[in-house]
């Protein structure tokens, strides 16, 4: 099968253009930036997925295109919302329009947990319930745990399945569900197979540096690369599933071979939660460095828990993570930094 990447020079990106390249595909990457570091004979077109005619020369000839181009992040303030909304939501429109004229039928659709914002939670009393975005005086207070919203008592979290009501609560997760909605309308116009991968919290070789949009653990190993502590937010209890990248892009190995027209979306996770504490302990442990200090810190838009069942993808398309928590830690703590 050809295939085209859209944002193939990136973290996720690039490890799906090795993974399908190595399953015999012929691949084509369309990004910003050139392609380092991929082990991997690909074609690249230079360009944004923004620019119709960028897309067109890079969608020529191609049966399948995996759509990992995106601004990632929950972002500054209010005043990013025009470029993620350009970046993800218009990039998105732009391709599938011009997968539709140019007759390309599949698509992977790199999506986000962010999608569903706190999650599911049990009460005692009430059942499943989905927690409401916490206060800011809560979360001041060193109230981490969201309650339940009707009757103010404490939840236990569970595990997300993907007939979960979205619930974005923050300008990245509005922007990933309009992409998934924007393939959904696609798929309805023109026959076309979409599958939408909701990746939660993915890590692994080349993952950004600590910038303001990089993941929680690449800051942590930054962190102690430069002989610090891992500074943990909140009380460290926040769960969430740890993916590896070598998973992930397994698993748009796995979407591109789905049968079967219209949008479907599954949840790329392992299905073991672990804490956020659990996390940075794990890359000091491994690393050799110091101890996290839990700080009390809290970011506005934050989830406190958000954890995945991956069954739907392990039934219907035969796809389960492969690297474990410990084996995946240690090898990110030990790997060699690579910003892109």
């Amino acid at each position: 099968m050809r295939i085209l990447v859209t944002g193939g020079a990136g973290f996720i990106g690039s490890h799906v253009v090795e993974r399908l390249a190595a399953a015999g595909h012929e691949v084509r990457v369309l990004d910003l930036v050139p392609v380092e570091g991929v082990e991997a004979d690909v074609e690249a077109v230079e360009g944004d997925v923004r620019d119709a005619a960028a897309v067109a020369r890079a969608l020529a000839g191609m049966d399948a295109v995996c759509h990992q181009a995106a601004k990632v992040g929950l972002g500054l303030d209010l005043d990013d919302a025009p470029d993620y909304v350009g970046r993800n939501d218009l990039g998105t429109a732009v391709l599938l329009a011009a997968m539709g004229r140019a007759g390309i039928g599949r698509l992977v659709l790199a999506s986000s947990m962010v999608v569903y914002g706190e999650g599911s939670a049990h009460c005692a009393e009430h059942g499943e319930v989905v927690p409401g975005p916490r206060p800011v005086e809560a979360l001041a207070a060193g109230r981490f745990e969201p309650p339940c919203p009707r009757c103010g008592r404490d939840v236990t979290p569970g595990r997300i399945t993907e007939e979960a009501a979205p619930d974005p609560r923050n300008v990245y997760a509005a922007t990933k569900l309009a992409q998934e909605h924007l393939a959904g309308a696609w798929a309805r116009a023109t026959g076309g197979v979409a599958t939408a991968l909701r990746y939660h919290n993915v890590y692994g070789p080349r993952m950004p540096l600590d910038t303001p949009y990089a993941g929680v653990a690449a800051i942590f190993r930054s962190m102690l690369r430069a002989g610090q502590a891992p500074r943990v937010f909140e009380d460290g209890g926040q769960r969430r599933d740890f993916i590896h990248v070598h998973d992930v892009a397994a698993a748009n190995l796995t979407a591109l071979a789905r049968e079967g027209v219209g949008l479907r979306a599954y949840n790329v996770a392992t299905g073991t939660p672990h804490t956020v504490g659990e996390m940075a302990t794990a890359l000091s442990r491994a690393y050799g460095g110091p101890k996290p200090i839990v700080t009390g810190e809290y970011r506005l838009g934050d989830v406190r828990h958000i954890t995945a069942s991956a069954a739907r993808l392990t039934e219907e398309l035969g796809w389960r993570a492969e690297v474990g928590f410990t084996e995946g830690m240690g090898e990110f703590a030990e790997g060699v930094v690579e910003a892109l």
